[in-house]
């Protein structure tokens, strides 16, 4: 592995610049994982659907509404592709029961199967690049990027 950086001002300028490399590298490949389980999820939905299903899996039924807040996505392109993941058999709704007009959606059980099926595939994929890595390599690095993403400068 190549050694990056050295002493003083220019060494710490030459690690930021590699850091924000590898970041950028670390997108790239995650967005590309992405795409990949997006098509294993079910080739004929766009990207966007199994993002949906993956917040319905881990987090349940809910409103369209609350889907596409969470999600990241406008209501209207969300109801689109709810309409077309439940007509595909992959989601189920029912009448909210507070509001009868409001409708509650949630992973039917081939959805929930789907679903558990790309995760366990990006899973392995994940393992293929950690399994030769120390348990205290791998604990570096969670605490590394915890400290890169959640902590705020003062």
């Amino acid at each position: 592995m190549q050694t990056i950086g050295g002493s003083g001002e220019g060494g710490r300028r030459e690690l930021e610049l590699a850091l924000g490399e590898r970041i950028n590298a670390l997108l790239s490949a995650t967005r590309a994982l992405s795409e990949r389980s997006a098509a294993h999820f079910h080739a004929g939905l766009q990207p966007a659907a199994f993002h949906i299903a993956r917040w319905l899996y881990a987090f349940g039924p809910a409103r369209p509404s609350v889907i596409a807040e969470a999600v990241g996505m406008d209501r209207s392109s969300t109801s689109t592709l709810i309409g077309k993941m439940r007509s595909l058999g992959l989601l189920e709704g029912s009448p909210a029961p507070d509001d009868r007009r409001s409708v509650i959606v949630g992973l039917s059980e081939q959805g929930r199967l789907r679903v558990a099926a790309t995760l366990e595939e990006r899973g392995e994929e994940f393992y293929a690049r950690t399994q030769d890595w120390s348990e205290d390599d791998l604990a570096r690095l969670v605490e590394l990027l915890g400290r890169l993403v959640c902590d705020r400068p003062a």
